[in-house]
């Protein structure tokens, strides 16, 4: 007896996979869904909690710089307790912004450097302790590297802040004209830049070994030396991670408390001389005050960190937009 092709046993079919809808629904698995609902909740959850941060501070702000006789943004003054009340946050903007901009170009470059030593250029046998020494880098507390710098970087920096002013006192910034420790802003940068260097170190090098090898051997069989396969091939891939990892570093920055409070020596005064004793900024401030503060005092220490609230969330979506500009350059979304 003969079959026909209609007659021959069909081999079982695997199930169709689930639809995903173009909303990113799917309607296969529940626990696809699950997950879903999930991330999706979580996403919301994110938001109204910072939306709830930014309104309590907003409101305690509110009831601060409407008893405040002076200009909130220009006064370089800070006595909330007094009659009238007048406080104001240029000085603590202008040692915020200065220290974290010093330590920013001094990190940034090394810990490139350091990145691509370990990613690109250290045998295996040095790369695993060496990227092991920087991750445990970055989880050491805030408080030791201001202990650290408040009994070793000051001292020592005294010395160098003699030599600046000798021979590079004629820009203004490195000149100067108080004496003193070298409690000031150049040393906060220093510390800051200290601090940051493994945060940005470690994300840079991840982001460097995950450029694709095939980018690599290509250059390389093109006759690039190993600096040139670096420049044309990871760092154009890698210059999306690079300014992440650089925010990172620069949203701890402008965050850090105990560090800064440990080593400068406050003052509000705004000075263009980096070296003299001085300065301030919205963390340090805040946690040098919290304690001694009357309810309304506490409301002016609230209305600066709504402004600091409101410069890292500035920094972060100028960060996103320069992501989002070099992105398409990158490699990354090939």
């Amino acid at each position: 007896m003969a079959f026909t092709p209609t007659d021959t046993p069909q081999a079982q079919q695997p199930p169709p996979p689930p639809v995903i809808e173009a909303s990113g629904t799917s309607t296969g698995r529940a626990g696809d869904k699950v997950f879903l609902a999930m991330s999706r909740g979580s996403g919301i959850l994110l938001l109204v909690v910072m939306a709830s941060i930014a309104a309590f501070l907003t409101y305690r702000a509110v009831l601060a710089i409407s008893k405040d006789e002076g200009n909130f943004l220009t006064t370089f003054d800070w006595n909330p307790a007094g009659d009238p009340p007048v406080f104001g946050i240029a000085v603590l903007l202008y040692g915020t912004v200065v220290s974290s901009i010093i330590a920013m170009v001094i990190a940034v470059p090394i810990a490139v450097g350091i990145a691509l030593f370990i990613s690109h250029y250290a045998p295996r046998k040095l790369a695993s302790p060496l990227a092991y020494v920087v991750d445990l880098l970055a989880a050491v507390p805030s408080i030791i590297y201001g202990i650290w710098g408040a009994l070793f970087l000051v001292p020592y920096l005294g010395g160098l802040n003699s030599w600046l002013d000798e021979y590079l006192g004629w820009t203004y910034l490195f000149e100067k004209t108080e004496l003193g420790a070298a409690r000031n802003l150049f040393t906060v940068g220093i510390l800051l830049a200290i601090m940051i260097l493994p945060i940005v170190t470690s994300v840079s090098r991840e982001v460097f070994l995950q450029v694709p090898k095939m980018n690599e051997e290509a250059a390389l069989a093109l006759g690039a030396t190993r600096w040139e396969v670096i420049r044309i091939s990871v760092l154009p891939f890698g210059r999306s991670g690079v300014i992440s990892a650089s925010m990172l570093g620069l949203g701890r920055a402008l965050g850090e408390t105990m560090a800064v409070a440990t080593v400068l020596s406050p003052s509000f005064l705004i000075s263009g001389h980096l070296l003299d004793p001085g300065g301030g900024t919205f963390a340090q401030n805040i946690a040098a005050k919290f304690d001694e503060a009357n309810e309304y005092g506490r409301d002016a220490l609230i209305a600066s960190g709504l402004v600091l609230f409101l410069l890292t969330l500035l920094v972060n979506g100028a960060a996103r937009l320069i992501i989002a500009r070099r992105k398409e350059y990158s490699g990354a979304n090939a």
